[in-house]
């Protein structure tokens, strides 16, 4: 990484036959880019700004959105599936564990 005018850091990456170009690892760094980050071209005149966009997984999603209605435990849920094979099963009520 070199330094630009102005306190301006650049870098420089060729663009393959592919049209995929290789993010310097000082930038991968800096940005602290991790695989499955996106980056955003934003384009003026003949210049390019990139901006980072970070990934988002279900567990950072997770209680975004309120729920209509309360879930069950993993416990509530496993005596119900029980239960509900004992009656296909047998035909009669599960009685408990």
């Amino acid at each position: 990484m070199r330094v630009g005018g102005k306190g301006v850091k650049s870098s420089k990456s060729i663009l393959t036959s592919k049209g995929q170009l290789t993010v310097p690892k000082e930038v991968r760094d800096r940005l602290g880019l991790e695989p499955g980050d996106g980056l955003i071209f934003e384009i003026e005149d003949n210049s390019v700004r990139l901006r980072v966009e970070k990934r988002t997984t279900l567990r950072q999603l997770k209680g975004s959105l309120p729920a209509e209605r309360a879930y069950p435990d993993k416990e509530v849920e496993r005596d119900a599936a029980r239960a509900h094979v004992v009656r296909r099963v047998t035909g009669e009520e599960f009685a408990g564990r």
